[in-house]
């Protein structure tokens, strides 16, 4: 539906106007009725978060529709939008951020869709949504706050608020969903009695844990204009983009110091002692989280939207993308480990004593 309604939009508004938005309108509202009516045959879903990613979904195919039509792919869907919108949206962040809700949130609302509708449970796509969700709202509202459009909200950014707020009313319904993991306890005893030493993967991620929190604290220190010899380089030589005006990178950064910092050290703990059963959720949300900020990074750093100047020097191409790259999927194998082998996590029940 987003396709043609976007499309009828567009064509009538540039033609007639106001009345041809409120006839585009008026039909909207009709097809709207007629699919809920449709819907509403069959047995409705309790869960109301089923409607929320629902309505998500089909903003996530316009969101998909606006980065097409922004990099000339596309015409004469949402023409009138690029126009009439907050300048934000037109910059390399926005066209990535648009591009990661129309493909990658796409999937898991109708991924999380289908759970509720066969009655099986969504809480892990959930919460690495609620983490990918999270960051980019953070990042993008702070940005258009700080950032250079600064002066430029009108009422569509009031409106993108109230979105967010209905978002995250979604989040902690997700978060208030019971965990389910399928493990024996003795699985858990064996899994307690393996030192770190015989527990090679972990090993690796603890030693990954510990340059990664370096690095996201390096870049931190970057954006807050640090005057070292090696902040200054590694702006000028790998990473210009840092120093955009629009400030999407240097809230990024901050936001990585001060969110990603702390989850490496807690989770460095939680890979050493047993019993955490934390973490393989607080990686969930945290790899969706770093997913969606890397992606949109590493895109607006190469995207032509972003001024010459502040692009990554052809030369340096190759090593930014191998430590970004790694940088992000790493977490993503992690979180994997923690969800699928997550007995060492589990509490130990006391032994019933016997008379």
């Amino acid at each position: 539906m987003s396709i043609p309604i976007c499309y009828l939009f567009n064509y009538l508004i540039h033609n007639n106007s106001a009345e041809a938005f409120f006839f585009a309108g008026c039909i909207t509202v009709l097809i709207l009725a007629i699919s809920a009516r449709f819907i509403l045959k069959k047995k409705a879903p309790v869960d109301p978060v089923f409607y929320v990613f629902a309505v998500h979904a089909f903003l996530s195919v316009v969101n998909l529709i606006i980065g097409l039509e922004q990099d000339n792919i596309i015409d004469g869907f949402v023409t009138f939008y690029l126009k009439e919108a907050d300048p934000h949206i037109n910059t390399a962040h926005g066209h990535m951020i648009s591009f990661w809700d129309g493909c990658v949130h796409y999937l898991m609302y109708l991924l999380m869709i289908a759970a509720i509708t066969w009655g099986d449970s969504y809480r892990a796509i959930g919460l690495y949504w609620v983490g990918s969700f999270l960051m980019r709202a953070i990042v993008y509202i702070l940005g258009n706050a700080v950032g250079k459009y600064g002066t430029h909200v009108g009422p569509l950014f009031l409106l993108h608020m109230l979105y967010i707020s209905v978002t995250v009313w979604a989040c902690f319904c997700i978060f208030s969903q019971p965990s389910i993991r399928d493990v024996q306890l003795t699985n858990n005893r064996e899994a307690e009695r393996k030192s770190l030493l015989h527990r090679l993967l972990d090993l690796l991620f603890i030693i990954y844990l510990i340059p990664a929190f370096a690095f996201c604290v390096f870049r931190g220190l970057i954006v807050l204009d640090c005057s070292s010899d090696w902040c200054q380089e590694y702006t000028r030589q790998y990473e210009p983009y840092l120093k955009d005006p629009s400030a999407y990178p240097k809230v990024q950064m901050l936001v990585n110091m001060l969110y990603s910092g702390p989850y490496y050290i807690i989770t460095l703990y939680g890979l050493m002692v047993p019993g955490c059963e934390w973490v393989p959720d607080l990686t969930l949300v945290h790899s969706g989280a770093l997913a969606q900020a890397q992606f949109s990074h590493i895109g607006a750093s190469l995207h032509t939207r972003t001024p010459f100047s502040y692009r990554v020097p052809a030369d340096s191409q190759l090593v930014f993308l191998l430590v970004n790259v790694l940088y992000v999927l790493v977490p993503q194998a992690l979180c994997y480990r923690c969800c699928t082998r997550s007995a060492f996590f589990l509490r130990r029940t006391p032994d019933k004593k016997t008379e």
